[in-house]
């Protein structure tokens, strides 16, 4: 199998913290600057797979930083450079609690609690007579809390999220307002390359000086849901499965093989064809969501060209900073 990045365990300069979540490595600077590294882990029902994904990492931030720039003109990101095809370095911020997730389409987690006969969904109504991927007649923002390392995020509605405290109400607002623009662009992008944005997440988090941004990936294919929309209703009007861009298939292929992160399951074997079928859907995903042939980066030594390149950032930054 090609090289993958699995784990990273750097000292920068001027490196005052690191957090480790279930797929990025987040390196805090002076308590300045993040930089975010894309690893190659694969996570899916909140459990990190045993393997890695060849080129997955450079995937989901490219996707990221590219969606970014994209929306950058309606809502304001923390995004800086992106020295390494793995790296996004960006302001630091203090990230909100909660995931913004918006849906479009009865799909997914929202499909599988309304088979069991749910109507509501984070204190969000569903329409009765849907059917699975059946579009909803309005986007539905139904939020989750961030998990803790290890733990499962969990659906949380508005009013709770009010009633704990965990976001004022008037921040709250701007981030139902910002989730509604970017699922509305990210959706115009999707159209633009045939695709249909089908349900995503945002995560938003507050600088310094108190200004509210998106953070984290942003219309990847692990944080979102796409659609070909070439055959869509076709397939609706037929009860056949959409064709789907996105983890799902992952999930499908763990669900088969008797796995869905419940007690007491265990990771079915991934045998090294099997990832690089993973990997191939990825790349086939990168180019279709971005609409650009995917240039794989050099993996001879991830590591060491992840440090290089991010050190010589660094560097240039602090001697601009320093000039200011």
């Amino acid at each position: 199998m090609s090289n993958t990045l699995i784990d990273t365990n750097f000292q920068f300069p001027g490196q005052t913290g690191v957090y480790k979540g279930k797929v990025r490595e987040v390196y805090t600077i002076n308590d300045n600057l993040l930089v975010m590294i894309a690893s190659d882990r694969l996570s899916a029902f909140d459990v990190v797979m045993p393997k890695g994904i060849p080129y997955k990492g450079q995937i989901l931030n490219q996707i990221a930083c590219k969606m970014m720039q994209a929306t950058e003109d309606i809502v304001p990101n923390w995004l800086i450079a992106t020295p390494d095809p793995n790296v996004a370095i960006g302001h630091f911020c203090e990230p909100f609690k909660v995931e913004m997730v918006i849906r479009g389409y009865l799909s997914g987690h929202a499909a599988r609690e309304y088979k069991v006969g749910k109507r509501q969904l984070c204190g969000v109504e569903m329409p009765e007579g849907m059917k699975e991927n059946d579009k909803f007649p309005q986007p539905i923002i139904t939020p989750a809390t961030k998990a803790e390392k290890g733990d499962h995020d969990e659906d949380i509605s508005r009013e709770d999220i009010l009633k704990r405290g965990i976001v004022s109400e008037e921040d709250y607002e701007i981030l139902e307002e910002y989730t509604r623009k970017l699922f509305q662009r990210g959706s115009e992008i999707a159209a633009s390359r045939g695709l249909i944005l089908v349900d995503t997440k945002y995560e938003f988090g507050k600088t310094k000086d108190g200004q509210i941004v998106l953070i984290d990936e942003i219309h990847t294919p692990d944080s979102s849901r796409y659609f070909y929309a070439e055959g869509y209703q076709e397939r609706q009007d037929k009860n056949e499965p959409q064709k789907q861009l996105s983890k799902e298939f992952v999930r499908q292929w763990l669900i088969e093989n008797g796995f869905q992160g419940l007690e007491g399951q265990t990771v079915p074997y991934m045998s090294d064809d099997y990832i690089q079928t993973v990997s191939d859907r990825y790349i086939e995903l990168y180019e279709n969501i971005t609409g650009e042939s995917f240039i794989k980066a050099d993996v001879s030594n991830i590591l060491s060209r992840i440090e290089s390149n991010v050190r010589s950032f660094l560097s240039e930054f602090s001697t601009s900073q320093s000039h200011l």
